[in-house]
């Protein structure tokens, strides 16, 4: 095979990691809501978790005065997040309204809490510092003047190292974050193995002081993601096939680190 792209079909957990935590999540939608959040009591956490529905998984979601807001980590840039944000939101939803859906058929309004969805990007493709990308674009045109009878709209903010740099300036844990993607790229851009790039990358990122905390609590479980790709890679190979079967990877994790990696230090 000349060129084979392996998606991890796994959840990178490093994003969720950082940001199911309570205490940073204000933080975070502060700087995209432009507001001023500092009680983690405000805030309910309404992630689905272990439910993966049509192959998608649920980053995270939370309310916070009564909106609620659906944070999804992407490496890779698609013109269908607005679907699956439509997917996302139907279930937590449903979930929200489980005790009273009874209340659905009555002659009173049954409010919800608003919705937004915020897409964080970082793959290696250029993309704009911010984009808007609507449901409504993806619908066969009919040629009649009539709006849709749905819409969900995906905000995308780039945030690679470099981008957006004064949203980076106000949240000081997603700046780190994309200094670390940027380390994890840098280490293995080389012919380092990719376990031993991850590794150097996190002992550099704990010496300089960034995500040092969060990276010495959960190191194993950071290792314990990456070897999951490795093994999903290595099963890869047929059986019945001889010689080199990979001679071109990129790898692209929901992480963002996607990168070509020398497939001979795979193995």
């Amino acid at each position: 095979m000349k060129n084979k792209r392996i998606h991890r079909k796994y959840k990178d957990r490093v994003f969720r990691i950082i940001f199911r935590d309570k205490k940073e999540l204000p933080e975070l939608y502060n700087v995209v809501n432009d507001s001023a959040y500092t009680n983690p009591d405000e805030l309910t956490i309404t992630t689905i978790e272990d439910v993966v529905y049509m192959g998608m998984k649920n980053d995270l979601s939370f309310i916070i005065g009564d909106v609620m807001n659906l944070y999804e980590h992407q490496s890779s840039y698609s013109p269908n997040l607005p679907l699956r944000g439509l997917f996302y939101f139907a279930s937590l939803y449903r979930e929200r309204i489980e005790d009273v859906k009874q209340k659905l058929y009555m002659n009173v309004p049954l409010h919800i809490p608003f919705p937004q969805y915020i897409v964080f990007y970082n793959g290696t493709k250029q993309e704009p510092e911010r984009q808007e990308l609507k449901l409504s674009d993806l619908f066969v045109k009919t040629g009649k003047e009539v709006p849709p009878a749905l819409e969900c709209k995906a905000v995308v903010l780039n945030i690679n190292f470099g981008h957006n740099r004064e949203l980076m300036e106000k949240c000081v844990t997603l700046r780190e974050y994309s200094r670390f993607v940027a380390m994890i790229r840098q280490q293995m851009s080389g012919e380092l193995p990719f376990e031993e790039a991850v590794e150097r990358a996190v002992d550099t990122c704990i010496r300089q002081g960034i995500l040092s905390e969060i990276l010495r609590k959960n190191r194993s479980e950071v290792a314990d993601n990456f070897q999951t790709l490795m093994d999903a890679i290595n099963k890869v190979k047929p059986a019945a096939v001889k010689g080199q079967y990979l001679k071109s990877v990129t790898i692209a994790p929901t992480m963002g680190p996607g990168v070509k990696v020398n497939p001979l230090k795979l193995a």
